[in-house]
């Protein structure tokens, strides 16, 4: 219908001025009339000119005035020929009224404030409505005293757009649909040859193409990558996520009592519930090291059972990637070594703001002959700094397979206290012993969360909204890459 009237008027008339006048007069909506202006005007059929009219708005506090009258008019007419207190008077008009309505009729001169508020004038003229109300209908106000009602936000401004049309080079009273394909059908009929076919326009540009988008852990996970490559380390094969309770907690001297091996801490497999590929001599050593010591200890002294070494679970840490690899490399002549992991873990906690049930693991280690505790710390600082961390400070702290054990804090800036960032320690003898390694083989070893210092980095305070389900796909598509302080 639109479209008609504009074509049909333009046959007979040479151009629409204004197309908020013409939507009134054709009672069309004006919005549904600019967007058929646009398709006309794409097509060539007319010329569109973009008009704007600034206009005014009364705010939600001017409606109020221009219903029941200005502030310092209430006020005024509030008061009585022999004056009032100032409380009667606020309780009389309310606090809003009154502190409005003080101001401007004292500024207006209308009344004088002491211990009583009295009139100092008769009457008063109340124009500030007098003008809300004019604007309200449309009528035209003066420059100044548009700037005093905005100065009091009681307008706001409001730009209206339409356009003025003409003929374009392709006019017709009537659009012809252009076809956009030449189909069978067409051939068939022959009616291709009166067919007006759409042109191509190849200046126009495709949809984007959404390529990979890198998730901030990577990217983070990434630079710890090489800076561990650039201290020399050599990653660990971190590809089983299942693990048995042998590797994961037994073969770390762990005992089989210990808290954290219960099923509201780990996650233990049904199917397959257990492993039957363990080393024989070494499962026979660890378990008289438990049950009885050796090497300076005295061991745990309980009766250590296979069965529970070889339940099945997803590994809480990757230090059961480690034991693994230590063992290996006591199997032969020794080599000292550094490795590093970055992988998931998985530990059963309740979840909330700081908490998963999955998530990872970085873990670093030192295995080689006469090493201190010196040694480690030495390493922390030269790994933590390499992360931008140069203030450390180191809190004896206590872990089944290491002695002596450090928690490590770092000093953060932006919330000016010390945090912890890691846990540290020695492998204990009863955990590297029964792998074969010689007696003067230390091995230091230091771990922490990826997903902390990423939150830190990418400023989110929910771990949820950085992994897991609920993660906002555009949060990755944002994110540029985070440099960590790398020396």
């Amino acid at each position: 219908m639109a479209e008609e009237a504009v074509l049909g008027y333009l046959e007979k008339n040479e151009e629409i001025s204004d197309s908020g006048e013409f939507a009134a007069q054709h009672c069309l909506d004006h919005n549904e009339l600019v967007n058929m202006i646009k398709s006309l005007h794409g097509f060539r059929l007319i010329d569109a000119q973009d008009i704007k009219k600034e206009s005014w708005l009364l705010t939600d506090e001017g409606k109020i005035y221009a219903a029941a009258g200005s502030p310092e008019v209430q006020l005024f007419l509030a008061i009585p020929p022999e004056g009032i207190s100032r409380d009667e008077l606020q309780k009389k008009v309310g606090p809003s009224v009154f502190k409005i309505g003080c101001a401007q009729a004292s500024k207006n001169k209308w009344v004088e404030i002491k211990q009583l508020v009295t009139r100092k004038v008769e009457h008063v003229a109340d124009n500030v409505k007098e003008m809300l109300v004019q604007i309200q209908n449309g009528e035209m106000v003066g420059q100044e005293d548009i700037d005093a009602l905005k100065r009091r936000k009681l307008i706001t401004p409001q730009t209206w757009k339409g356009y003025s049309v003409k003929k374009g080079p392709n006019y017709a009273p009537k659009r012809k649909k252009a076809a956009t394909d030449l189909t069978r059908e067409n051939l068939q009929r022959g009616d291709w040859k009166e067919l007006e076919f759409k042109e191509y326009n190849f200046n126009a540009k495709g949809q984007p193409s959404e390529g990979g988008q890198l998730h901030p852990l990577l990217k983070v996970r990434k630079q710890l990558q090489m800076i561990f490559l650039q201290m020399g380390f050599e990653e660990m094969p971190t590809n089983n996520f299942v693990e048995s309770s042998f590797w994961n907690f037994d073969a770390l001297f762990q005992p089989q009592q210990h808290p954290a091996r219960d099923s509201h801490d780990t996650f233990y497999l049904q199917v397959p519930s257990t492993t039957r590929e363990l080393p024989e001599d070494y499962v026979e050593r660890v378990k008289h090291i438990h049950e009885s010591g050796g090497y300076g200890s005295r061991g745990y002294g309980y009766d250590w059972k296979r069965e529970e070494a070889e339940k099945n679970l997803l590994r809480t840490h990757t230090t059961a990637v480690s034991a693994r690899v230590l063992y290996s490399l006591g199997q032969g002549p020794f080599t000292p070594k550094k490795y590093f992991s970055i992988d998931r873990v998985f530990r059963n906690e309740a979840v909330d703001r700081t908490h998963l049930a999955e998530f990872h693991q970085i873990e670093g280690l030192i295995c080689d002959r006469g090493l201190t505790l010196g040694d480690l710390i030495g390493v922390l600082h030269d790994f933590f700094s390499r992360l931008g961390m140069s203030k450390l400070r180191f809190k004896p702290a206590y872990n089944p397979y290491t002695e002596p054990s450090m928690e490590i804090f770092s000093y953060h800036e932006g919330l000016g206290k010390w945090v912890e960032i890691g846990n540290s320690g020695m492998f204990r003898p009863e955990m590297l012993r029964p792998m074969n390694l010689p007696e003067d083989v230390r091995v230091i070893a230091w771990g922490l969360s990826l997903e902390r210092p990423t939150m830190i980095l990418y400023g989110i305070d929910n771990i949820r909204d950085l992994f897991g389900h609920k993660v906002d796909l555009g949060l990755i598509k944002r994110n540029p890459i985070c440099r960590i302080g790398i020396n």
